[in-house]
C-alpha cells in the first residue's frame, strides 16, 4: 500500500454504535478524495466493546490503525497519541460521535491547498444544549480569541486539517488540543476558517460539561504565559515584583507623612503591615523570576532547543525543520 497522504486521527471513549457507521461514512466520502489515506483510531481507555468494533474493522481494512490506551487519558492525549502515529503530510483530527460529518473533510483539504497550514472547522449551525454546551463555548471561544490574538469562531470544534510540518514542534497537554491553531498561529503559520456541518448525537453520551469550560480558561492562561514569558519569564515576574516594592515604599512614605504632619500614629494605621507585605511579595516575586531564567536557560542550553523555528532556507543546507 503507497504511503498516505491524508491521516485521520480519531479518539474514541465508548462509541461502539457509532463505529460501524463512522467507518462507512468514511469510505464514502474519503472516495472522492484522489490521494491514499489512512485512519488512526486511538482508543481511550473505553468500557464498553469499542475496542473489538475497532479490531473487527482493521482486520478487513488496512487503512485502519488502532491505538489502544491503557487507561482513559482524556481528548488531548487521544489526538497527541494520532499524531504520533500517523505518516500522512495532512492530518485531520475528527470525534467519533458522528456529530462531526466526514463529506466535510474533502473542503477542508482542499483549502488547504490553497496555500493555508490550518484550516479550522466551524460548527455554525450546531446541534447542542443551549445553556451547556452553546452559552459556555461562545463565552470560551470569544475569550481564547481575545486573549490569544487569532480569531477564530469555534475553537473546540475537532475537524480541522492541519499540514503535518505544523504539528511537529507543539507539544499538547490537559486541554490543548484546542488551542493548535493559536500555537500554529504564533509560529507563522497561515490558519483560516470554514463552516462545517454538525449533526445532533444520535448514540451514546456526551463526555463533556460546563465543567470544561473552567479548564479550558486555565489552560489559556498557560498557554498565554508560554507564548509571552517561556523564554525571558523575568519580564512578568519582575514586573509584578518591582510594582509591589514601588507599593510598599509607597505605604511607607504615606505612613512616615501621617506620623509627623497628621500625628496618627502606626497602630492606627495598616499601612504598616501593607508596606511589609508588598515589600516581602515584591521581593519574592524578583526571585521567583531569577529561578524562572534559571529553569529556561537549563531546558534550552541542556537539551539544545532553540529559541526560533526556521520554515526554509535559500542557498543554504537545509535544516531539520520540515
Amino acid at each position: 500500500m503507497s504511503a498516505p497522504y491524508l491521516s485521520l486521527v480519531i479518539p474514541v471513549f465508548n462509541e461502539e454504535e457509532n463505529l460501524p457507521i463512522l467507518y462507512g461514512k468514511l469510505l464514502e466520502n474519503l472516495a472522492a478524495i484522489d490521494a491514499p489515506w489512512e485512519a488512526i483510531f486511538v482508543d481511550d481507555g473505553s468500557t464498553d466493546n469499542s475496542f473489538l468494533e475497532l479490531t473487527k474493522i482493521a482486520a478487513k481494512d488496512q487503512r485502519i490503525k488502532v491505538v489502544k490506551f491503557s487507561r482513559n487519558f482524556g481528548q488531548t492525549a487521544g489526538l497527541a497519541a494520532g499524531i504520533d502515529h500517523s505518516s500522512g503530510e495532512v492530518i485531520v483530527p475528527l470525534d467519533a460521535d458522528l456529530q462531526n460529518d466526514p463529506k466535510d473533510i474533502q473542503m477542508l483539504v482542499q483549502k488547504l491547498a490553497e496555500g493555508y497550514d490550518v484550516v479550522s472547522g466551524w460548527r455554525k449551525d450546531r446541534h447542542d444544549a443551549l445553556f451547556s454546551r452553546k452559552i459556555p463555548s461562545w463565552i470560551a471561544n470569544k475569550i481564547i480569541s481575545v486573549v490569544s490574538g487569532v480569531s477564530l469562531h469555534d475553537y473546540g470544534c475537532s475537524l480541522k486539517a492541519y499540514r503535518r510540518k505544523i504539528l511537529k514542534d507543539i507539544r499538547l497537554y490537559g486541554e490543548m488540543h484546542r488551542f493548535v491553531p493559536i500555537y500554529a498561529s504564533w509560529l507563522g503559520a497561515r490558519v483560516t476558517e470554514l463552516p462545517v456541518t454538525h449533526h445532533p448525537r444520535t448514540h451514546g453520551q456526551s463526555k463533556y460539561g460546563i465543567s470544561r469550560t473552567f479548564k479550558v480558561v486555565l489552560d489559556l492562561i498557560t498557554v498565554k504565559f508560554m507564548a509571552s514569558c517561556f523564554t525571558k519569564p523575568i519580564y512578568l515576574f519582575g514586573s509584578i515584583g518591582i510594582g509591589a516594592i514601588l507599593l510598599s515604599w509607597a505605604a511607607f512614605v504615606w505612613m512616615v507623612i501621617l506620623k509627623f504632619w497628621y500625628h496618627t500614629t502606626f497602630i492606627q494605621t495598616p499601612l504598616p503591615v501593607l508596606s511589609a507585605m508588598f515589600f516581602l511579595v515584591g521581593v519574592q516575586c524578583l526571585l521567583m523570576g531569577l529561578l524562572s531564567e534559571m529553569l529556561m536557560r537549563t531546558y534550552h542550553e541542556s537539551q539544545g532547543k532553540s529559541i526560533y523555528r526556521v520554515d526554509e532556507v535559500v542557498n543554504l543546507p537545509p535544516t531539520d525543520e520540515k
